[in-house]
């Protein structure tokens, strides 16, 4: 791996992901090749709260991050916090909107601010974290917002690396959670019996990814899919969980026009609904790809579906408590 940026930014760094790519560059020195006597990247965060900062803060690393607070779509906050920056890990991003959060303003407004603040800054390389299957003429509003968002980037002043993942299996994480409570249950309703496709990537796996696209000094735009080795139903996802936990639950079929019901009701009903119909879309979004072009790219390895699950659901995870 060429070396990487002599300044990061990483926005949305609070999230599962953010913490842990703020983990793994703050402990780089003696562990990259090539890094002996060489000096650790210095990472810098910007996140929207001070209650955010101070998870940021509490990241167990040898070389903490400078952290700002700061607003994604305010011109002068991303100015400041991209200052000096070679490189930037874009996280920020949402999978439902409430009364108070938009996907125009979570994706689109904050990929054309990061663009401008960028250019304007000399950055060198834009890594952006985006969903399978974002297109801006897609049908579901969040993956069509997303890619507006992918297209502002790609065509804008500052080389940049898209990478589109599906499901993100790794520590602490809803998905992991969730995977972990179903397997567990006895009874489980699933939208439609569980047929919808998955191909879960490991976060350790996805966090080389962005070292690897970060670390690229070409000028050229990229746009990677990059999924999990194996590509296989929510059900059978479930029921390879519940394996690991000695367990076999009994899957409880919901039709899909009643979920979609049930998520129009919600949105009417809610400024935070639990669950909305393009949030419904996304779930059930089938997720079948080729990640081979995108680790040969990257020059990653993916790591086996098994392994990332007894690490991150299995029985003794932070999950299983």
């Amino acid at each position: 791996m060429k070396g990487l940026p002599r300044r990061i930014l990483v926005t949305g760094a609070n999230g599962n992901l953010g913490r842990q790519l703020i983990q793994r560059l703050g402990d780089l020195p003696g562990e990259e090749e090539g890094k002996e006597g060489g000096e650790a990247p210095e990472v810098r965060a910007l996140v929207r709260s001070e209650a955010a900062a101070e998870r940021v803060r509490a990241i167990p690393v040898a070389h903490p991050p400078e952290v700002i607070v700061g607003d994604y779509t305010d011109p002068a906050s991303m100015a400041t916090a991209m200052a000096g920056c070679q490189g930037v890990v874009h996280l920020v991003g949402i999978i439902k909107e409430t009364a108070h959060a938009s996907y125009h303003a979570a994706h689109e407004e904050t990929c054309r601010v990061l663009e401008a603040a960028g250019a304007e800054a000399g950055c060198k390389r834009i890594v952006y974290l985006s969903i399978f299957g974002s297109h801006k003429d897609a049908s579901c509003s969040c993956l069509a917002s997303k890619g507006v968002a992918e297209e502002t980037l790609l065509e804008g002043r500052v080389p940049c690396t898209v990478i589109r993942v599906p499901m993100v299996l790794g520590p602490d994480d809803f998905a992991s959670k969730s995977l972990c409570a179903q397997a567990q249950a006895r009874l489980v309703p699933l939208v439609g019996g569980g047929a919808t496709l998955q191909q879960p990537i490991d976060s350790r796996d996805l966090i080389e990814a962005i070292l690897a696209a970060l670390a690229d000094e070409s000028p050229t735009m990229f746009g990677l899919d990059l999924g999990g080795p194996e590509c296989l139903s929510h059900r059978s996802l479930v029921e390879r969980v519940a394996e690991l936990h000695g367990g076999a639950p009994t899957i409880i079929p919901i039709p899909a026009a009643l979920a979609r019901l049930f998520a129009a009701a919600m949105e009417r009903l809610s400024g935070d609904p639990p669950v909305t119909r393009a949030m419904l879309e996304i779930l059930q979004h089938d997720d079948q790809l080729d990640p081979g072009p995108a680790c040969q790219a990257l020059g990653i390895q993916l790591t086996p579906l098994l392994d990332t699950l007894r690490a991150t659901t299995g029985p003794g995870t932070r999950q299983d408590d």
